[in-house]
């Protein structure tokens, strides 16, 4: 079992090495985001189950909700890479800068924003004090993601 704990934690700490040095900052926001996918899946099975009504439909929505996250994250960086290899190959010039990545991190970021604002309410769900503010914060997020989609 010791072994087994040993590797998972050397296979996790090398994944998210290779990550922040193939990436940078933007390999840190992919960590970000999924170690906040992971406690957006904890707390809602915490919720689900101090309220009594966690059932494994529900999870299995969630879980189908965050591969649809991942898939839309994933399309948004090959979408990344296509507009970095027209732009690299624009037959007139050049453009001003060097495009690297923009739609990724920008979709990875509302996700990661969701799932802050879940964490939390289910944070509130199981019992956790919340701050009226950051209720109102959380609320004026939601409406404002909704808005925009």
């Amino acid at each position: 079992m010791e072994n087994s704990v040993k590797a998972f934690k050397a296979a996790l700490s090398a994944a998210v090495s290779l990550l922040t040095t193939l990436w940078g900052w933007f390999g840190w926001l992919m960590v970000g985001w999924i170690l906040c996918m992971a406690l957006d899946i904890a707390t809602g099975m915490a919720a689900g189950l101090r309220a009594g009504e966690w059932s494994s439909k529900k999870a299995r929505e969630g879980l189908l909700h965050k591969a649809g996250c991942v898939a839309a994250v994933t399309a948004a960086g090959v979408l990344d890479l296509v507009v970095g290899m027209l732009t690299a190959s624009l037959p007139a010039g050049t453009l001003p800068f060097t495009y690297t990545v923009l739609l990724c991190p920008i979709t990875t970021v509302w996700y990661l924003l969701a799932e802050v604002g879940s964490v939390i309410e289910n944070a509130g769900s199981m019992g956790a004090p919340v701050p009226p503010w950051l209720k109102k914060a959380i609320a004026a997020l939601r409406d404002r993601l909704e808005e925009d989609t």
